[in-house]
């Protein structure tokens, strides 16, 4: 029966590409406007296009060499045939996030000068449509490339046995997601915070304006950071949260077993393991097939879409957001009443939907209403009062997610064990289709909001624009939340595969808290967030350093630039290869010691210090990633609430925006660059840690 469910799985993810080729080709029919508009659009798509080549260049040889490294020594070993396996598999892995993220930039640059479009002929409702199946577009190809992967994996390594590749797809997909979204997160907020703090507050023109320099370098941002990074970064969480609920499945106990499943300890010695065997396989891909479950979901809530966009954009969204979750608990019922698993742990992925919107509705109070107007009334005062006010809203929103997350464990534990709490986080994103197109759906109403700008099209265009754009962000922040709440469920099922790897190698391995190697492990994992932090925070702020001293020059030495003079044209193409080389350069040292430290505190300080250092990489990057996401989205929203009107005496130009801009420019990097990278730390130093065990237990 399993390879009828796998042929299910395969079919849904072929056809989840088709549909994303025929949403493409529907876009891509649709007007795109003046010749001015796709002027600006062509130059976004070419500098968005040339930074992937030039980023998937640079990751050529590290996916190389680890596909070596990996091949040789799981070949060692195991069998040389297993490591070539698992190599493969890596390859695979990386190579999918790579698609994904060009593919969907491909989709969002098409999308933008439409969405544009649809806003200057007054139709605001077909311009959120518009940007709303942009996203689609990246969130099929995201479900639909970690669906098939999986499930071709699943089809020749899904046993408790012969596992390791499929790992292996998990090891892949989260190293390049790192420094994709790394990269690109530096990219975009090196131009972002470069054109603001000079065009914005400096020079006092505005947002988009195409006198700045910089500005199409930020739109370029836009979709190499916030579309084709987060690209990555979504696939990879829906690949590691399925991978992590695998590799525990794997290795379940018969007690656990017995719990969940209709498994019997009755038999022969022989019976019994081959039982035992059969009920892991299913447990193993019940996670797999909920991913299939959620691309249907995610697809009938596209379609409603189509109903929803005439209201407000804002309930439009959290319409299909909510329609996707509802549909897919209702589809994944009947799977459990034909096969061997018991029905409880339906409850436990019921448990996990509720949490992921739970999560989000935190993050949208936090990033979109009271709070951010406590942030305004900072701003009235100065940047300091703003910066200060920002960050206490960001370390209040934290308490919320964390009691949620630590609510939803108990709950799906109680039901399910172990796998129980893995399987909820699983439920978080299965619906990954409709979490990223409400993620990619951001920046491109940014761009259309940029375009918008660059073409003249008007103020009342402009106010359509910027609502969607300010919708976005607060959708992007809810998206984070669903993200940030799988990562620690998934962290911790991959922690106890992890544990329970070991220790069937290793049976006096002591994973107590009274064991001072597991303690030595959590305060180095509990350091290394910071550490990745404080290296892309100081890649954006040195970038955006090389990118304020360009623009300034630019202004100082272009005759008429500043003044808007129509012979007067800035040096785009000096300020997108700043961003460009600046972001190459400086996402390797953050990758580096992400991939190399748990394989490093392994080694030289044993199995149980690299347990503790999966907690204290868990426990530290989930409060600092909750944090920074919420923080940065609070401060972006506290900055347009002033630019649409809604504070009142308070407007463009005035001073409590320029402080709620240079609040909203130390966010940037907290929301786009720092904290999504949390996001993928954890659930990578988990998986090489999985990766890596049967070779530091012995």
């Amino acid at each position: 029966m399993i390879n009828l469910f796998l042929l299910i799985s395969v079919a849904i993810g072929a056809g989840a590409l088709f549909l994303a080729y025929r949403l493409y080709k529907d876009l891509e029919r649709l007007p795109a406007g003046s010749e001015r508009m796709l002027e600006i659009s062509d130059a976004i798509r070419e500098g968005a296009s040339s930074f992937l080549r030039e980023e998937a260049r640079h990751l050529i040889p590290f996916i190389t060499i680890v596909f070596v490294v990996i091949s040789l020594v799981m070949g060692l070993h195991s069998n040389a045939m297993h490591g070539l396996q698992t190599g493969v598999a890596f390859v695979l892995g990386a190579g999918c996030s790579l698609l994904c993220g060009f593919m969907g930039m491909k989709a969002a640059t098409i999308s933008n000068v439409r969405t544009a479009f649809a806003a200057s002929e007054k139709r605001a409702s077909d311009a959120l449509l518009i940007a709303f199946n942009g996203g689609g577009v990246m969130g099929l190809l995201v479900g639909a490339a970690g669906l098939l992967g999986m499930s071709v994996l699943f089809y020749f390594f899904g046993t408790p046995e012969l596992h390791e590749p499929i790992i292996g797809f998990g090891v892949g997909a989260s190293s390049v997601a790192l420094f994709a979204r790394i990269g690109g997160g530096i990219y975009t907020k090196a131009a972002d915070v470069g054109s603001d703090l000079v065009g914005k507050v400096e020079a006092g023109i505005p947002e988009d304006d195409p006198r700045n320099p910089g500005v199409v370098a930020d739109n370029v941002g836009d979709n190499v950071g916030d579309v084709a990074g987060m690209g990555a970064d979504i696939f990879e969480s829906f690949v590691s949260i399925t991978i992590g609920c695998i590799a525990l499945a794997a290795t379940l106990n018969l007690n656990e077993l017995a719990m969940i499943t209709n498994f019997s300890a009755s038999g022969s010695a022989e019976a019994i393991s081959a039982s035992a065997r059969d009920h892991r396989i299913w447990l193993m891909f019940t996670a797999l097939f909920q991913g299939t479950l959620g691309l249907i979901a995610s697809y009938i809530a596209m379609l409603m879409m189509k109903t929803f966009k005439d209201g407000e954009p804002a309930a439009a969204l959290k319409k299909a957001t909510l329609a996707s979750v509802i549909i897919y608990c209702v589809l994944s019922l009947p799977f459990f009443f034909i096969t061997p698993v018991d029905v409880q742990l339906w409850v436990a992925i019921v448990i996990g939907a509720l949490a992921g919107i739970g999560i989000g509705l935190v993050s949208e109070y936090f990033t979109a209403s009271k709070p951010v107007y406590q942030i305004v009334e900072g701003s009235k005062t100065g940047p300091a009062t703003n910066v200060i006010a920002g960050i206490a809203v960001g370390f209040h929103s934290c308490a919320a997610p964390i009691a949620i997350i630590v609510v939803a464990t108990l709950l799906a534990a109680w039901v399910g064990g172990v796998y129980g709490s893995a399987l909820a986080g699983v439920s978080m994103l299965a619906t990954v289709a409709m979490t990223m197109t409400i993620d990619a759906y951001g920046p491109i109403a940014d761009n259309a909001g940029g375009i918008s700008e660059m073409s003249y099209l008007g103020d009342e265009t402009r106010a359509i624009t910027d609502k969607l754009d300010s919708i976005g962000n607060t959708t992007a922040a809810i998206g984070k939340g669903f993200a940030i709440g799988a990562s620690a469920l998934t962290a911790l099922s991959l922690f106890y595969a992890y544990a329970q790897l070991v220790i069937e190698r290793k049976p006096d391995a002591d994973f107590s808290i009274m064991n001072s190697m597991l303690v030595i492990g959590a305060f180095i994992g509990a350091a290394i967030p910071g550490v990745i932090s404080a290296l892309t925070m100081k890649s954006v702020g040195k970038a955006a350093g090389l990118m304020v001293t360009e623009i300034r020059r630019q202004f100082k030495e272009i005759p008429g630039l500043l003044e808007g003079k129509p012979d007067a044209k800035p040096d785009v193409a000096k300020c997108v290869e700043i961003s460009t080389r600046a972001a190459l350069a400086e996402m390797r040292l953050p990758g580096i010691i992400a991939i190399s430290s748990p394989i490093l505190v392994g080694l030289i300080f044993g199995p149980e210090a690299l347990g503790g250092f999966l907690l204290g990489v868990t426990i530290v990057g989930v409060v600092l990633g909750v944090f920074m996401a919420n923080t940065g989205g609070a401060w972006d929203n506290a900055k347009k609430f002033i630019e649409q009107g809604l504070i009142p005496g308070e407007k463009k130009g005035s001073e409590a925006h320029k402080a709620a801009v240079v609040g909203d420019t130390v966010g940037d990097p907290f929301k786009d660059t720092s904290g999504p990278s949390l996001n993928i730390l954890i659930k990578l130093v988990s998986v090489v840690a999985l990766l890596i065990a049967p070779l530091i237990a012995g």
